[in-house]
């Protein structure tokens, strides 16, 4: 899990990047408080090759990302 809550662009995007380099889950789910980094970490995940749901809960938002 990612854990970006608190942090603005492009940090969220770097965060997810990182991981994704690293593990290469087939899961990962991404934790943000704001729009814009949900737009870009989705955005990023789409064109590294995952499907992406988000749901939001309270002033949070997580993102699903799958293979």
């Amino acid at each position: 899990m990612v854990d970006a809550r608190g942090l603005s662009c492009p940090m969220p995007v770097v965060m997810v990047q990182k991981e994704i380099k690293k593990n290469a889950p087939n899961t990962l789910e991404v934790l943000v408080d704001n729009q814009c980094s949900v737009e870009n970490v989705t955005r990023f995940a789409r064109s590294s090759g995952y499907q992406v749901t988000s749901e939001k809960d309270g002033l949070d938002f997580k993102l699903t990302l799958s293979k």
